[in-house]
């Protein structure tokens, strides 16, 4: 719980306030962009929400804040119980944002995707018994895919409950060391109809993204959308192989996606040929070569 004690000074007043424990994760300001910002290092409530769509916004990001660093001094214990009730948050068809974001994995995203032949979790989100009668009720969890080492968060406990399959890349296994799928090479996997596995080493030596359908890329840290500038980002620190990163993100040109669904950073969806668009001005911008047009 937030503690008002240490609420940040950068907060406008009102009832919602950002405390001095935040990650600087962003998982607030995905959700409730109209009332969280960056700044100092920190989210921070630069102004307070009206109406009832931006309170229920808020009242999502309070829930999800991996760490428990946002207040409402006012609670609307019925427009709270209607947000905790709308995760998971649908984003595109079968495509699911868990929300209740791990401080184990620093905050990041987590996914679900419901499939006749089996239902994904990318990522972990937070083991609670809310999510748990949510995925119970979707039809369980057959594979839980792990774009790589810093992400995996419970993944183990949700694995143990309904008895999935793990998938990792060997060269991040340590992380859960007794996956039950785990990869080599830089090789892409087909793993079932629809779903394509890609490594792509960089941001970790075992980082990879998973495609489905040729539309949805879950891209775990390896790439993302920035919301100030509207374009395409990369890491530029915590990376383990700048040639790697420039080399397999360069990979992602063969491929056909609409969304781009990070664990850090804004999921985007746009139309493919605007997608390969920014995918070739992010290459360009890294190798410094001015992009053609």
């Amino acid at each position: 719980m937030a503690d008002v004690k240490k609420r940040l000074p950068n907060n406008v007043p009102g009832s919602f306030f950002v405390d001095s424990t935040c990650i600087n994760c962003d998982t607030c300001r995905q959700l409730a962009p109209a009332s969280f910002v960056d700044a100092d290092d920190a989210s921070t409530v630069y102004r307070q929400p009206e109406t009832r769509s931006e309170r229920f916004k808020a009242y999502q990001a309070l829930l999800a804040c991996p760490v428990g660093s946002i207040g409402a001094s006012a609670s609307d214990s019925t427009l709270l119980h209607e947000a905790n009730g709308s995760f998971p948050l649908q984003v595109d068809g079968p495509v699911h944002y868990c929300g209740f974001n791990s401080a184990k994995s620093f905050g990041a995203n987590s996914y679900f995707i419901r499939h006749s032949e089996g239902n994904w979790l990318i990522d972990s989100p937070r083991y609670l018994k809310r999510l748990l009668a949510w995925f119970e009720q979707a039809g369980g969890i057959r594979y839980i895919f792990l774009t790589h080492e810093d992400d995996v968060a419970e993944a183990d406990r949700y694995t143990r409950h309904f008895g999935a399959t793990r998938i990792i890349h060997r060269a991040d296994v340590r992380a859960q060391p007794e996956a039950e799928w785990v990869l080599d090479g830089e090789a892409p996997v087909q793993a079932g109809p629809e779903f394509l596995i890609i490594p792509t080493p960089g941001h970790t030596p075992g980082s990879m993204v998973l495609l489905h359908q040729e539309r949805h890329l879950f891209t775990g840290d390896h790439m993302w959308w920035d919301r100030k500038d509207r374009e395409l980002r990369s890491p530029r620190a915590l990376v383990s192989s700048r040639e790697a990163l420039r080399r397999s993100t360069e990979g992602l040109l063969a491929y056909s996606f609409e969304w781009v669904l990070p664990g850090h950073g804004e999921r985007i969806e746009l139309p493919l040929p605007r997608m390969k668009e920014e995918l070739r001005r992010l290459l360009a911008t890294r190798s410094g070569v001015p992009l053609r047009t």
